[in-house]
């Protein structure tokens, strides 16, 4: 989840090429419009866990309509867009420097898949996407070396494959025990590697293609005005595309009463008992080929927005942009933020059922994120996090 946890602190030495981010225009070692883009899928995780999904007419709220697996697509979107950073940008490191980016990113995941284990252990009603967003970072190794064209093309064909290949594998695995993997199930590994690739709430396989998209975008040149464009123009064209296709599909195979029931979220996977009729739904965490591509689409629109506006204020004056990056500092310590928000949904610290705390952990989160961006400072956790992995892969590669 948090995507602070792969870091796009991109650190320069005056020079580009394989495992150098390259420092552009205008530039800075941050790229604001992801910090921007990481802040409002923080807001709406947020927005899921604590506000209510239905009105009290039954219907989908209006916030849960609109952040609800989309927070947590955009959220693994910017996972590829940083390991993007990390690992060369348009130019993939090779050879050494690739083995030392991938030895980093598996110190990482270790890292974050450990605390994600940890705040499973806590009673919040949470689905943690943090341990299953550390295997994102593993199975994001093979795809280190490609280019931002192949990455779409295996992005495409992944999003029609792996939905299918869940479909078929889930039946012979073992059910979901946890929302949240915990310590425990460590004890049962056969059971855990099913649950994080397939079963769980966040199942990795098909979110390898959130990834994958990440990495695309982040193989471009993201200061670039027609790049943001691009991708909210295909954003969007995708995004409303899946949504009216799944609809058009649909209207024939399913009565209202089934596809209302579901509105809310399918928890990870649709049924599998009931023929391939539900592959074709576009309901959050659903992970059909529409699901993906419309929570897909709408993180591309998310990024290609949040880069021109970031452009924008770039434009207007460096203070200007530097205020920006302050004012969305939470989005540059998103594992920091996300790890306090679940422990503020504890009935030790929060009411985890009070709709009207959700102004408190935006304003928390806001708070402590500009502290933090004022002061030039990283979160705490993304320190601890980060600190191996750099060392392991050499300041400047990224």
């Amino acid at each position: 989840m948090p995507a602070g946890s792969a870091s796009s602190r991109t650190r320069t030495r005056g020079r580009s090429g394989p495992g150098a981010g390259s420092r552009t225009r205008g530039g800075g070692d941050r790229l604001v419009g992801i910090d921007l883009a990481r802040c409002l899928a923080l807001l709406g995780m947020m927005a899921t866990h604590v506000l209510d999904a239905r009105t009290p007419g039954g219907d989908v709220s209006a916030s849960h309509w609109l952040a609800s697996g989309r927070a947590s697509a955009l959220f693994a979107v910017l996972a590829g867009v940083s390991i993007a950073l990390v690992s060369g940008r348009g130019t993939p490191v090779v050879g050494g420097q690739r083995l030392r980016v991938s030895a980093a990113l598996v110190v990482r995941a270790v890292l974050v898949g450990a605390i994600g284990l940890l705040l499973g252990t806590l009673d919040t009603g949470i689905a943690v996407i943090l341990t299953y967003y550390a295997v994102l970072f593993v199975l994001a190794l093979p795809f280190l070396g490609l280019t931002a064209r192949p990455l779409l093309a295996v992005a495409v064909a992944w999003v029609a494959a792996a939905p299918v290949v869940s479909h078929l594998a889930r039946p012979e695995l073992p059910p979901r025990q946890f929302d949240s993997p915990e310590p425990e199930q460590l004890l049962e590994p056969g059971r855990l590697v099913a649950e994080l690739l397939f079963t769980g709430y966040y199942p990795a396989v098909p979110w390898v293609a959130y990834l994958l998209l990440g990495l695309a975008i982040g193989r471009a040149d993201l200061r670039s005005r027609r790049v943001a464009a691009v991708l909210v123009v295909n954003g969007a064209v995708a995004a409303v595309g899946a949504t009216l296709l799944s609809r058009a599909l649909t209207s024939s195979r399913f009565d209202w009463t089934e596809l209302d029931a579901v509105a809310g979220g399918m928890y990870g996977q649709t049924p599998t008992d009931n023929g391939w009729r539900w592959l074709l739904v576009v309901v959050p965490h659903s992970t059909t080929p529409f699901d993906l591509v419309q929570t897909g689409g709408s993180a591309a629109l998310v990024v290609g927005l949040c880069l021109l506006v970031a452009g924008a204020a770039r434009d207007l004056s460096p203070v200007v942009e530097r205020a920006l990056q302050v004012l969305v500092g939470a989005g540059a310590m998103t594992l920091t933020l996300f790890v306090l928000h679940v422990v503020m949904r504890t009935d030790a610290v929060w009411p985890p059922e009070e709709p009207s705390t959700y102004a408190w952990h935006v304003l928390v989160a806001l708070w402590i994120g500009s502290v933090y961006a004022a002061l030039g400072r990283r979160g705490p956790l993304e320190t601890v996090v980060g600190w191996l992995p750099g060392k392991i892969r050499g300041r400047s590669s990224g």
